[in-house]
């Protein structure tokens, strides 16, 4: 499902593509914005022998700055979002505690664009991000362990022009997280398609 959902942001890129007018300008200024969609979260024992997985929403906002350079944009973005994806390893799983609950997501970084068409641009993203984690047991016979992980993310979508001064968004990201809660759980990897809509100064 994950992957697919992908594919469809990808496509629908590509389906926006048509020749660059001389006329188009990518998007530039301050914005804010709203964002919701879907989240898969995938989280590996530390020694490679289980997997567990979760499918939840993920909601939250952003600001950002955008320079046009004519038909291409550079960007500085903020992010603070967040999930409930709760996974429990299988019974073959080594770790003292077999469940990890996601919850706030905090990203800062950089994004690059170029205008399609007038009022459609596509943009990538790359940037530092962290989630709160919390592993425990089903049982409840551990105490529960918080963790805040450290990662990197990176995505690309398209936006929008919209009536006015707002925006409209579609974006997949992926983001990679590493120092889990619990040392038996290795590394989580997360898939988000998201929608959003932005005001822009």
């Amino acid at each position: 499902m994950k992957k697919a959902l992908a594919l469809a942001v990808i496509g629908a890129g590509l389906a926006a593509t048509p020749a660059m007018a001389q006329d188009t300008r990518a998007p530039g200024g301050l914005y804010v914005g709203v964002l919701g969609g879907y989240e898969g979260v995938d989280v590996d024992a530390a020694d490679g022998n289980a997997t567990a997985s979760a499918d939840s929403a993920v909601y939250g906002i952003n600001a950002g700055y955008d320079l046009s350079l004519g038909s291409a944009f550079v960007g500085v973005e903020g992010e603070l979002s967040t999930s409930d994806g709760t996974t429990s390893f299988p019974d073959s799983f080594g770790g003292a505690r077999e469940g990890l609950e996601t919850g706030g997501q905090y990203y800062i970084g950089a994004r690059a664009g170029v205008a399609l068409t007038p009022g459609i641009a596509a943009y990538g993203k790359v940037g530092y991000t962290a989630l709160d984690t919390k592993a425990f047991t089903d049982s409840g016979s551990l105490d529960e362990l918080d963790e805040n992980a450290d990662g990197i993310r990176y995505g690309a979508g398209l936006q929008v022009q919209l009536p006015g001064p707002l925006e409209g968004r579609l974006e997949y990201r992926r983001s990679k997280y590493n120092d889990l809660a619990d040392a038996g759980q290795g590394d989580a990897t997360t898939d988000q398609v998201v929608a959003g809509l932005a005001l822009r100064f």
